[in-house]
């Protein structure tokens, strides 16, 4: 009887596991750390990053000469020729926000940059992820340098979307 009994366990649990979720994580900053690729692009793009930073700091101290010079000029100034010096000083300013912007900002030089040099890496390791998890069966891989909770890999089989989108109606 205890026989028969741990034989029905047995079985149960290897059911069970047969039919579990394979779950696995990877850390894509240590693996892209470790990449002379990676590390490569991350010098130019840094290097570039550094100009552009000089270029602004260029400009800023342009800037500060200007005003300081229209303050201690000011007094000495006819109203016209103030006027045109507040507003060539509006314009640096302004000149200045947009380079910034245009460098630093969201879709600015530096993301476009950062696209062109890393992408191609990190597509690289996001590939060999799928390999892995198809050649070694994983349902789920998790990407433990974005907190846990990005998946670089899930087996379509799980999911439920169209379930979802079902139930609301469309």
């Amino acid at each position: 009887m205890k026989k028969i009994i741990l034989s029905i366990t047995f079985f149960v649990a290897v059911m069970m596991s047969a039919n579990a979720q394979r779950f696995a994580y990877v850390d894509t900053k240590y693996i892209l750390e470790k990449l002379p690729d990676y590390k490569a692009a991350q010098q130019k793009l840094d290097d570039q990053a550094a100009l552009w930073q000089k270029e602004i700091d260029t400009k800023n101290e342009t800037l500060k000469k200007m005003y300081s010079k229209y303050q201690a000029e000011e007094f000495l100034l006819t109203a016209e020729l103030k006027k045109q010096r507040e507003d060539e000083i509006v314009k640096a300013e302004d000149e200045l926000k947009d380079l910034q912007k245009n460098r630093f900002g969201y879709n600015g030089d530096l993301f476009k940059k950062r696209q062109e040099l890393i992408q191609p890496i990190q597509d690289k390791v996001f590939d060999a992820v799928q390999k892995i998890a198809q050649m070694r069966t994983y349902d789920f891989i998790f990407d433990k340098a974005s907190g846990g909770t990005a998946m670089l890999y899930t087996n379509p089989q799980y999911d439920v979307s169209e379930e979802v989108l079902k139930k609301l109606g469309m």
